[in-house]
């Protein structure tokens, strides 16, 4: 996928969550897999816990450390 954007792609980076990036996009893993979004914006996962990885699914917010609080504390 070519990129023809004409301004650069928008990442929002969240604490403890994954990266929401402004699509479409591509991602390109460590063994050299490309993964193609066509959707206006996606989670990329950050933690490697989602089903669904490259996409984030929420697996984050199952997995907290006990130490952090209560669930509902923070976003993410």
């Amino acid at each position: 996928m070519p990129n023809a954007a004409e301004r650069p792609r928008r990442i929002r980076v969240q604490r403890d969550g994954p990266l929401i990036v402004e699509g479409p996009v591509e991602v390109v893993g460590e063994d050299g897999e490309v993964t193609v979004s066509h959707r206006f914006t996606v989670a990329v996962c950050t933690c490697r816990r989602s089903q669904i990885y490259p996409w984030c699914d929420t697996s984050h917010r199952r997995r907290r450390d006990r130490r952090s609080g209560p669930p509902g504390g923070e976003a993410g």
